[in-house]
């Protein structure tokens, strides 16, 4: 992305900012990081690359992030664990004043209760950002695995 670097950090610092959140346990604030029709998607690579519309998750708007998060905390049973993301560099490309396009590897490593841990996923984020009122937002959040080998146990967002 040429010239406005203030952009730039600030949507590189949005997208820190959403990896710490997760790794923090904040959950309840994540549908926060998306447009109210966001979309949030979890697929392989293999799959994505094939063009197939079916992923490992699908939240299309807010309320689903949100009805997603309440069944982690009330209904779904599960071994508590936690995420430690790390990121690379943004690459961050204008599509007009207002919407962006980037691109973040990540690798999560998940600890879990008994203290040991694990590379957990590796892949791609693949974002459309939109800034409403001056604030980045996820309009899409494409989340591309690198391997179609997915342990069950992925309840949080990654």
């Amino acid at each position: 992305m040429r010239g406005d670097r203030d952009v730039r950090t600030e949507i590189e610092d949005f997208i820190t900012a959403y990896a710490h959140a997760i790794d923090d346990g904040a959950l309840d604030g994540w549908p926060d990081y998306f447009t109210p029709e966001g979309i949030y998607q979890i697929i392989t690579r293999e799959t994505f690359e094939a063009g197939l519309p079916l992923g490992i998750m699908l939240c299309e708007g807010r309320g689903m992030m949100a009805d997603r998060v309440q069944a982690l905390r009330t209904a779904n049973i599960y071994e508590a664990h936690s995420y430690c993301h790390l990121l690379g560099r943004s690459q961050i490309s204008a599509q007009a004043t207002d919407h962006y396009q980037a691109r973040t590897n990540f690798n999560v490593i998940r600890t879990m209760q008994d203290g040991g841990s694990e590379m957990f996923a590796v892949g791609k984020y693949l974002d459309v950002i939109r800034v409403q009122d001056g604030r980045p937002l996820f309009q899409e959040r494409r989340v591309i695995l690198e391997s179609r080998r997915v342990d069950i146990l992925l309840v949080y967002p990654l």
